[in-house]
């Protein structure tokens, strides 16, 4: 069968929502029509993440082509519309089931929309990207030959990125 763009939707908003209840967390999932703006809430004590679910089984997550408006638009200019059209408190949750088999875990991110939009602005040698690559390198044949542009570390779904997640809350 294929895996195909729906099915990762699906696949990554389960498997983010298994993983926030595994570290006991309370997870509440949409039905239904989505809210444009998050797709699963969790909860501890009194404080709320609202987490945007994106899954891709490419190298990356496409974010700000859309803000691409003219040809007087920038990467840049399109990073900075994309970072005003989000809520600096909800969480994005990044998804990457690129060469994954079926039975291994996605590799999975969590980032503020400021967080992105800081790797965006710095990705091909600061040239700018409305894509967030995983891990790409740039070849000869690209401006910014010799660079590589990866997800930080720190970004790792682990128990401690989420804890201060929530204590910035």
């Amino acid at each position: 069968m294929k895996f195909t763009s729906w099915h990762v939707g699906v696949a990554a908003e389960a498997i983010v929502a298994y993983l926030f209840a595994r570290f006991g967390y309370d997870v509440s999932v949409q039905y239904g029509a989505n809210q444009p703006e998050y797709d699963l809430i969790v909860s501890h004590s009194d404080k709320l993440l609202r987490i945007s679910v994106k899954g891709t089984q490419e190298q990356g997550w496409g974010l700000c082509q859309n803000f691409l408006k003219d040809k007087n638009s920038t990467y840049h200019s399109a990073i900075d519309d994309w970072l005003k059209k989000h809520n600096q408190r909800t969480i994005f949750c990044f998804v990457s089931f690129y060469k994954m088999k079926p039975l291994e875990m996605p590799k999975i991110y969590l980032a503020t929309p400021k967080e992105v939009a800081e790797r965006l602005h710095t990705s091909r040698n600061g040239e700018g990207s409305t894509i967030l690559y995983e891990n790409k390198e740039w070849t000869k044949r690209a401006k910014s030959s010799g660079s590589t542009d990866a997800i930080p570390q720190s970004w790792y779904f682990k128990e401690e990125r989420i804890e201060e997640l929530f204590i910035n809350a």
